[in-house]
């Protein structure tokens, strides 16, 4: 813990909701917190829980989830910017399609997650969510806050947070553990059995609770694959912000004075 506020927010219907601010900046000072929140999607929020988001000052929403799932989890909050995106629409979940695949073990499920993750840097529609994510954060009024969100707000936004981190010089092992901080968050080791029994029932199989782990948590190695991916193609951070993204030097200053308290 890096500052008196919680980090992690109690909401009932919605998983890992927490401020990914107050570490210490490269820059000096601190990045701010009550600025950026970071979560699971808000389909099943009750009216109490989105007066609670409210009140956070949230002007910005980044949705990253695809199409077909914000079709099938319509979300129920709506602040005045809501960054989506129309692509990478699918029938059903890859997670879903690759677990009823006719062998399917722990080490198979953890290798797909990796593989996810090396992919995901590079998929198009991340591309342009991620860039209108910075170019919306920026542009938000005052202290309005910003939200980062997908289906269970741990890996694609896991990505997109640790990308954040990274323009506002947060430390890799602040940064790093911040990413880690989900599986506390989500109650991992807690939940694994029932979630497990679940999706068994959903899908006509008997798995064991670790095949599903992957999806329920998160993984340090997950986050240095989609790291190991962007160094390669694009030869840095800095590289993949600038030249993929196209999330220039003046951007970044911008994101820094706006949320960096020194």
């Amino acid at each position: 813990m890096t500052n008196k506020r919680p980090r992690l927010l109690a909401f009932e219907t919605i998983r890992n909701f927490r401020d990914f601010g107050g570490y210490e900046s490269q820059f000096g000072g601190r990045v701010r917190m009550g600025r950026l929140y970071r979560s699971g999607h808000h389909a099943e929020a009750s009216e109490d829980e989105l007066a609670k988001m409210d009140a956070l000052g949230i002007h910005v929403q980044a949705d990253l989830r695809r199409p077909d799932e914000r079709d099938k989890q319509k979300s129920r909050f709506n602040p005045p910017v809501v960054i989506t995106h129309d692509g990478g629409r699918e029938s059903e979940a890859p997670h879903m399609r690759f677990l009823t695949q006719v062998t399917v073990d722990a080490e198979a499920a953890d290798e797909w997650m990796a593989e996810y993750y090396e992919k995901a840097p590079f998929k198009a529609h991340h591309q342009a969510l991620f860039r209108d994510w910075f170019v919306q954060l920026a542009e938000a009024p005052g202290e309005a806050a910003g939200l980062v969100n997908c289906a269970a707000g741990k890996d694609r936004t896991g990505i997109l947070c640790a990308l954040t981190h990274h323009i506002l010089g947060v430390s890799e092992a602040d940064m790093r553990a911040d990413y880690d901080l989900t599986n506390e968050a989500v109650g991992v080791n807690q939940r694994l059995p029932e979630a497990a029994a679940h999706f068994n029932q959903m899908i006509g199989k008997d798995l064991p609770a670790e095949v599903y782990r992957p999806f329920m948590g998160v993984h340090l190695k997950y986050l240095d694959r989609a790291f190991g991916a962007i160094n390669a193609k694009a030869g840095s951070l800095d590289g993949y912000l600038v030249d993929v993204l196209k999330v220039d030097s003046v951007l970044q200053a911008d994101l820094r004075t706006k949320l960096i308290e020194r």
